[in-house]
């Protein structure tokens, strides 16, 4: 078997059925600072399948940013194996990553991240540009997102001229316009007041009904309580792994009774 396809186990598709998007085994990472490392992530195996929307939440310093950025690439594990949509991708070189990120992973973070001296348009085109999408086509994608988002009018504002939950709604049609297989939320209403936490949500459910497969970090029951299922994460370790409106998927501590907590 070769060391780039994906192995068989349990819950994974036989042959002829759709890769997981995301398969890892054995994550490992820690961070090195003054002091004796720290062990962020431990050993973590984790499957999400197409079209799922998988929450990962725990409290502060659980890990849980540390493995959604290892799964993004944009930090690389110590050891254990990663396949993106069954192609193994933890030995990939920063280059082999960024071109995959740009057509396949959609990221959003907690504090926007967008470019202060672009437009909200040029924040929004950049990744389909970078991608290799026509001017025309990128432009398409971006009026079609943000008429979506409830962004049309917006669209030569500047980052700073917006609010804050309109500064998301940016980040998240700049993570969506190249339509990725994957889209990776870390924290994406950590900053927001709980008129934006809505609105995030309400938009990461409308996506995802559309077939989009969402990996979300939150520490936030609300947002968590959105997805099909929910990791519970302590200390680097997956602590419950549960399918909201279902069984576990393995057994630890319930998390159930916090998730059905509603606006």
């Amino acid at each position: 078997m070769s060391d780039d396809t994906a192995p068989a186990a349990t819950g994974v598709p036989g042959p002829g059925d759709p890769a997981p998007i995301v398969r890892a085994e054995g994550l490992t990472k820690s961070h090195h600072g003054e002091g004796t490392p720290v062990e962020a992530v431990r050993a973590v195996d984790l499957t999400v399948q197409p079209g799922e929307f998988v929450a990962v939440t725990g409290p502060s310093g659980a890990g849980k940013s540390t493995l959604l950025h290892l799964i993004g690439g944009l930090q690389r594990p110590d050891s254990g194996r990663l396949w993106l949509d069954g192609q193994r991708v933890d030995t990939f070189s920063e280059a082999r990553w960024a071109v995959l990120r740009r057509r396949s992973i959609g990221i959003v973070f907690q504090f926007f991240n967008l470019v202060s001296d672009l437009t909200v348009a040029d924040n929004v085109e950049l990744p389909a540009l970078l991608a290799g999408a026509s001017p025309k086509a990128a432009r398409d994608s971006r009026g079609d997102l943000l008429a979506e988002l409830g962004l049309e009018g917006r669209e030569r504002s500047m980052p700073g001229e917006l609010s804050g939950g309109e500064q998301q709604r940016v980040a998240l049609a700049r993570a969506l316009v190249n339509h990725p297989a994957l889209l990776l939320a870390d924290e994406p209403a950590g900053s927001l007041d709980s008129k934006g936490t809505r609105e995030v949500l309400r938009l990461l459910s409308r996506f995802h009904q559309r077939g989009q497969t969402i990996l979300l970090v939150t520490h936030d029951a609300r947002m968590a309580s959105a997805a099909d299922r929910v990791i519970s994460f302590f200390d680097g370790r997956t602590a419950d792994d549960a399918a909201l409106g279902g069984g576990h998927r393995s057994p630890g501590r319930g998390v159930s009774g916090v998730l059905e907590l509603k606006e």
